[in-house]
């Protein structure tokens, strides 16, 4: 993720520090790996992170970065950063899991994240998909033995399931959206 942020032109920077945070214009969460084990990882950055959300500070998470935003996970004990009210629920027994592979992304609404890439498709390798509380948070779906959220958006805060630095044309634009919320 930080070689395709810095390729759409972002100043990025992998950081250990929290104090990191709060200079930065936004932050990425980006994401493999197990649920509990990344919350848990979290738990020094979470002040820092609720200041930032607080303050509009853009922030995107994708994958298990975006997983993070929500409040629990099927997957694993642990607890979310809450700031999308909802649970990470597993796929079930009807489909192959993990789904790996290009898939469509509708949009349910329009979206600054969104914009030059509405129908495209997009690079997912996940087991888990977002269960948000309230509707209005589910920015766009993706069909995969149903339909699922696959985008996700709170004010500031925007997540994706699928993993944008994978996803060839389609995902460097939505990172160059990204990088255009940065400045403003």
């Amino acid at each position: 993720m930080l070689s395709a942020l810095k390729r759409t032109g972002i100043d990025a920077e992998l950081t250990s520090d929290p104090a990191m945070i709060k200079v930065a214009d936004g932050l990425v969460l980006p994401g493999v790996g197990n649920f509990g084990v990344a919350s848990r990882m979290l738990d020094p950055f979470r002040a820092a992170l609720d200041e930032a959300l607080e303050s509009g500070k853009p922030m995107l998470g994708s994958c298990l970065g975006m997983q993070l935003l929500f409040e629990s996970s099927d997957e694993a004990e642990g607890v979310g950063l809450g700031f999308i009210k909802g649970r990470i629920r597993r796929f079930g027994s009807g489909v192959k899991v993990p789904h790996m592979g290009w898939n469509q992304v509708t949009p349910l609404m329009q979206c600054p994240l969104l914009e030059g890439v509405e129908g495209d498709y997009f690079y997912f390798v996940h087991s888990f998909y977002p269960d948000p509380i309230n509707p209005i948070d589910a920015v766009a779906t993706t069909d995969y033995g149903g339909s699922f959220v696959s985008v996700v958006s709170r004010g500031c805060l925007y997540g994706t399931q699928f993993h944008p630095e994978k996803s060839g044309t389609s995902g460097a634009t939505l990172l160059r959206n990204f990088a255009r919320l940065l400045k403003k």
